[in-house]
């Protein structure tokens, strides 16, 4: 099949979309495929308990928001008068999983394939059994690191800590019983019962209305122009808008060393997340428009007060942190989708669904308990969410299609990758290898890779920036992946800080 692609963090799961394309199935089919493998292989990535949000060309763009809303019963006093400390995992943090209805969601509106065809390689993976990698393991103490003794994630990840072959047959069970019975097994069946009576136990607050009331979204995607390219990505609650503002903020013609754009890509960015966690929330409850963060009148008072020969700290913001799989697509036809799937924290909220194989998202730690917070607790809210697909449409199609883990970390991703294909002109491959920097809401630390250009770092330190090296391809700057469709040729290419690959059919 000429002209198709996938990509993805882990290359089993990049073989399976691959399959799904080679055998006849279209690019939705081959990405839903792909990450229903990566639910198997990579939980500590995403998963059955997570959240979905896609953006789809299929001669035009469309956006999806597989995102689960708090609880009706989720008022902030109710929230705030729960027993136990205000953790960022657990029962409290768990909102409706968005998920499994996005993945119907999609196959029916775009898929060739039925659900069992393209689960057939995800549930061959859960019963064979897979091969613990090195990088799976750490991956996993390291993400234990963030939940109690107690938290039942640990009896989940039991057979992922050693030398072992892990066999999920109650997760291939269940991914059997979506296929022939449809979304409703999960929202509003047996396995709903189970998640309800689960988050109970552990202290949270879900009920049977909830998640029977869970429907996905179609959006219109916000844009901007960059260099001359129309700039794609998801409105909120997502925090596309940021990738854009920053992007708005650092285009402007003068030439700089890398030391001075470092600093400009770093201030854009430190602004533009401070609007995040003083704007961003459900849309129907935002104050202010996303298309107000990305006007001319915002940007041009935002580089008013740019200085460049000093950093600033903008105020107060909250730190996210996540676990997320990012997947790309295109096919001969044209059709392309960037996605990304999650558990927002890697092992989400901890709370283990046992008889069904696997962990609840933790979307709720989003929540502020600040009830004066623009994104504070509320029944049946969508909260900030950190997952923000995105496209470069040119004309009439698209040139490039990204996508990349890391919660706070995303829009930064998006903007050095951004920056780094369309001011310095390197290819995709390149762009990924280069070495990255992340900035933390609220300390405005700014961690950079060891492999950072030494001018750079001085350049950064010396403008004031509170800088913290880290090691070279980093899990906190993100897997990101990138399907270039601006030439002859497709390219595909995968980030080197996973375990992925990237395949062109």
């Amino acid at each position: 099949m000429s002209g198709a692609a996938v990509a993805s963090p882990h290359y089993l799961a990049t073989m399976a979309g691959a399959d799904v394309l080679a055998g006849g199935g279209n690019a939705v089919d081959a990405a839903v495929a792909t990450n229903l493998t990566l639910a198997v292989v990579t939980p500590y990535f995403c998963g059955v308990g997570g959240d979905l949000l896609a953006m789809v060309w299929d001669g035009s763009v469309h956006g999806y928001l597989g995102v689960g809303r708090s609880s009706e019963a989720a008022h902030i006093d109710h929230i705030q008068a729960l027993p136990g400390p205000r953790s960022r995992v657990g029962g409290r943090t768990v909102t409706v999983p968005g998920a499994v209805q996005g993945w119907f969601d999609l196959l029916d509106r775009w898929g060739t394939w039925d659900f069992d065809a393209v689960a057939r390689t995800a549930v061959a993976n859960a019963r064979s059994g897979l091969r613990v990698s090195s990088a799976a393991r750490v991956r996993i103490e390291r993400a234990l690191e963030s939940y109690p003794a107690d938290s039942s994630v640990h009896e989940f990840c039991a057979e992922w800590r050693g030398d072992n072959t892990v066999r999920q047959q109650a997760l291939a069970e269940l991914l059997v019983s979506l296929g022939r019975c449809g979304p409703s097994h999960f929202y509003d069946g047996p396995v709903a019962g189970e998640i309800v009576h689960t988050v109970t136990d552990a202290g949270g607050i879900l009920t049977a209305d909830d998640l029977a009331s869970h429907r996905g979204m179609w959006v219109d995607p916000l844009s901007c122009t960059y260099r001359g390219r129309q700039i794609f990505e998801l409105p909120p609650p997502t925090q596309g808008t940021m990738a854009l503002e920053a992007l708005r903020l650092v285009e402007d013609d003068r030439r700089r060393s890398s030391a001075e754009r470092s600093h400009q890509l770093v201030e854009a960015m430190k602004c533009a997340l401070f609007d995040r966690d003083t704007t961003i929330t459900d849309p129907a409850r935002m104050t202010r428009s996303a298309q107000e963060l990305i006007s001319d009148i915002h940007i041009d008072r935002i580089r008013s007060e740019f200085d460049p020969d000093s950093a600033r700290n903008p105020g107060a913001a909250v730190v996210q942190r996540g676990g997320t799989a990012a997947i790309c697509a295109t096919d001969s036809s044209g059709l392309s989708i960037s996605l990304l799937q999650s558990n927002l924290m890697p092992l989400g909220s901890g709370v283990n669904v046992p008889n069904s194989g696997f962990v609840l998202h933790n979307r709720g730690a989003s929540f502020s308990y600040d009830r004066d917070h623009v994104n504070a607790w509320a029944p049946s809210k969508l909260p900030m969410h950190t997952l923000a697909p995105g496209m470069i449409i040119d004309g009439s199609s698209p040139s490039l299609l990204f996508a990349t883990m890391g919660a706070d970390a995303q829009p930064q991703v998006h903007l050095q990758l951004l920056t780094a294909l369309l001011d310095d002109g390197v290819n995709i491959a390149s762009a990924l290898a280069r070495p990255r920097w992340s900035v933390e809401p609220g300390t405005w630390k700014v961690r950079v890779e060891a492999d950072m250009d030494a001018t750079v770092l001085a350049g950064l330190r010396g403008r004031g920036h509170d800088v913290e090296i880290v090691a070279p391809y980093s899990d906190m700057m993100g897997h990101a992946q990138l399907i270039d469709l601006s030439g002859t040729a497709v390219r595909a290419a995968s980030d080197p800080r996973a375990e992925g690959l990237a395949l062109v059919l």
